[in-house]
């Protein structure tokens, strides 16, 4: 059988491609591969569980446009798909007077993207959470807290039920393109298998550069991984905080800081930091691929990122090495906290596109050949406007078919 379109990728983004995609079209025949045997296993399984509101993005820009459209979306998925979440509001928490500039920047940008915030003084602060201390603070009212695996198994449901095709433990190895159809060879329980389509969608995260590779498709960027950590406070602090607690963010870097995480299943998490990755699936303790170190080593465009970064790159590698200055970063607004309260938690990967200058990419970044279309760059936060990026890719693949 022929498909009509094969999308790899069972990440958040890819499913929710896959589900809208079976949606305006239910006779077409859509095939969906993920490798893992569970869904959403690397970046949407490993970060912090946050609804975001979209406080940080250019006014006007698709990621302001996308966020704030996904907080809606995936809370009325969440509705009707009867998957928990708790809309308990976030805080971003000034410690210093430049974090009070950058705070009331913050709170013009939040205005002029439509959200709805409220600026806090410190004693407003302190009243809300007595554990938290600062200058001043911006509540965001709409921020949310979720398990994003659960919102992607359950739309993977919702595929499968309107007609898709979904499997699981399929580890694509090999693509090639001709004038008619893509070849999708994949592993599947050690036996080589093949599936035929019209059009091929890839949705493969920290493997995007190489799925291009595969189909000999010439791009100048490639997938640096930056390892978040994180740490998980002890069951007496469950009730430490009573809203997300987030540092104001350094506006020249793409990481959020160090923050304090009510999680869903009533944890709090405390994290992460940003540092250089050398293995792009690598959440444990010591991670190290050769092959993904000699990737990153042979591209320019690692050298130049480095370079940009070295200062910020050193402490940060220096916190992770060192749990006390690790704890200095959520000290400053939450000083009851101490080293033996940072308890393991896994650590997450976000795969950051690079170009060969050396600069980040921020925005949406795609490849094409007559027969795909591969998302290359999905910008934060992916996860929470999932739904409209996915409603997105497929226009794009409805005006590459047309």
């Amino acid at each position: 059988m022929t498909y009509d379109y094969i999308i790899i990728g069972g990440g958040i983004v890819g499913m929710s491609t896959g589900w809208q995609l079976q949606q305006r079209y239910p006779d077409a025949r859509i095939l969906l591969l993920e490798k893992e045997s569970v869904y959403s296993k690397h970046q949407t399984g490993h970060n912090s569980g946050v609804i975001h509101a979209g406080v940080y993005y250019a006014p006007g820009s698709l990621k302001a446009q996308f966020c704030k459209a996904g907080v809606a979306a995936t809370m009325k998925f969440c509705d009707e798909n009867s998957v928990p979440y708790n809309q308990c509001g976030k805080l971003l928490v000034a410690t210093t007077d430049l974090e009070v500039e950058r705070m009331q920047a913050l709170y013009k940008r939040c205005h002029e993207n439509g959200i709805d915030v409220e600026l806090l003084d410190a004693e407003q602060l302190q009243a809300r959470e007595p554990n938290i201390i600062g200058l001043g603070a911006i509540l965001v009212k709409d921020t949310a807290i979720v398990n994003y695996q659960q919102v992607t198994t359950k739309m993977a449901e919702r595929f499968v039920e309107i007609g898709g095709d979904a499997r699981l433990n399929h580890k694509v190895t090999g693509l090639k393109e001709t004038a008619d159809e893509v070849t999708v060879d994949a592993l599947h329980n050690g036996q080589q298998v093949s599936f035929k389509g019209r059009f091929l969608i890839t949705c493969s995260g920290l493997m995007a550069d190489r799925t291009t590779k595969m189909l000999g498709i010439e791009t100048d960027f490639q997938i640096i991984p930056f390892r978040g950590e994180y740490y998980k406070l002890p069951e007496k602090y469950n009730q430490i905080v009573n809203h997300l607690i987030y540092p104001i963010p350094d506006p020249d870097l793409p990481f959020l800081g160090v923050h304090l995480t009510r999680m869903i299943d009533g944890s709090v998490t405390v994290g992460p930091n940003a540092v250089q990755g050398w293995k792009r699936e690598g959440y444990g303790k010591i991670n190290i691929s050769l092959r993904d170190i000699w990737d990153m080593v042979t591209f320019p465009g690692f050298w130049r990122v480095l370079k940009g970064h070295i200062g910020t790159g050193i402490v940060e590698t220096k916190n992770s090495l060192w749990k006390p200055g690790y704890l200095k970063l959520v000290q400053k607004y939450c000083p009851q906290l101490k080293t033996e309260d940072l308890q393991h938690y896994p650590a997450g990967i976000r795969a950051q596109a690079v170009m060969k200058d050396g600069s980040l990419v921020h925005d949406f970044l795609f490849a094409e050949s007559p027969r795909s279309l591969h998302v290359c760059n999905a910008p934060s936060p992916a996860a929470t406007s999932a739904i409209p990026i996915g409603e997105y890719i497929c226009d794009k693949i409805v005006e590459q078919t047309s």
